[in-house]
């Protein structure tokens, strides 16, 4: 009799403990399937701006320097126009770190005027072109004392020659956080285009420097600031998300790819370049 009742209790122990498991990998079954089929949160899509938009917003100062070197007083007037000389670039970068300006970069830029990012407060972008090798020796240089950022439009024909950025520097620019960009083969003016220039000048240019700095190259400066509407259309299809001018007037259509800039002079002290952002960039 005891024997029957302990059998009896034992049969009773083990189905319970059965029916337990079941119970457990069914709410398990349950828990999984709820985890798997929950959809995560989609993130909210960045409104566009339209071209009246972007023209309507306020202009970033953009500076645009080409040469930083010793000149005469008896210079002709190109060399005093495009030619800084280095301990007035030193004063002006200081002037500007003095004045509270922040350096923006190209995707900061784009992404104000297209998406309404946020910029900091008085930003500056500061630009250097035709791929001089002082642009790197005191360009940089003198940029990295305020933490500053730059944007170096090179001519990709001019790599490597004396006096011009190396392979090396222009990596070295873009490792240091600076922007690489593209300013032709040649400094051909992009008005006079046909056939197959646009391919010499704007496609092999930018997979050039793609494959020197290992990174995508997306923005472009017209030699000599020469644009027209024709031209736009070739340049966006050559993948290049904006394009910079110089101090003219910006096109009605496509002001993403006709972004402006001032050229720094060589007869502008460093208050005379403070002045010159005030009244070449102060559109509301």
């Amino acid at each position: 009799m005891k024997k029957s009742i302990l059998v009896v209790i034992s049969c009773f122990t083990i189905l319970i403990g059965c029916q337990s498991k079941t119970e457990q990998k069914e709410t398990y079954k349950k828990e999984t399937t709820q985890v798997s089929i929950a959809s995560p949160e989609k993130a909210p899509k960045k409104e566009t701006a339209n071209a009246t938009t972007i023209l309507a917003k306020k202009e970033v100062p953009i500076l645009c320097y080409h040469n930083i070197r010793e000149f005469s007083n008896t210079a002709s007037g190109d060399i005093k126009t495009y030619t800084v000389k280095p301990a007035v670039f030193s004063a002006q970068m200081k002037a500007l770190a003095d004045a509270g300006y922040h350096t923006i970069l190209p995707n900061q830029l784009y992404e104000y005027l297209v998406h309404d990012g946020p910029l900091p407060d008085k930003p500056v972008m500061i630009t250097f072109d035709d791929t001089r090798e002082e642009q790197y020796t005191i360009g940089a240089a003198e940029m990295k004392k305020y933490g500053f950022k730059g944007v170096f439009f090179v001519m990709t024909v001019s790599i490597n020659r004396p006096k011009y950025l190396s392979k090396e520097q222009i990596k070295d620019l873009s490792d240091s956080g600076n922007v690489i960009a593209a300013h032709t083969w040649d400094h051909h003016m992009v008005t006079k285009y046909s056939g197959d220039d646009w391919n010499i000048q704007l496609n092999k240019p930018k997979t050039k420097l793609e494959e020197i700095i290992g990174k995508p190259v997306t923005y472009f400066a017209y030699p000599f600031g020469l644009w027209n509407p024709s031209v736009i259309p070739e340049i966006k299809k050559s993948g290049y998300q904006m394009a910079f001018i110089l101090s003219t007037k910006r096109d009605s259509n496509d002001p993403l790819y006709t972004i402006r800039r001032i050229i720094v002079s060589g007869t502008w002290t460093a208050d005379g370049m403070l002045k010159a952002i005030e009244s070449s960039f102060n559109k509301p």
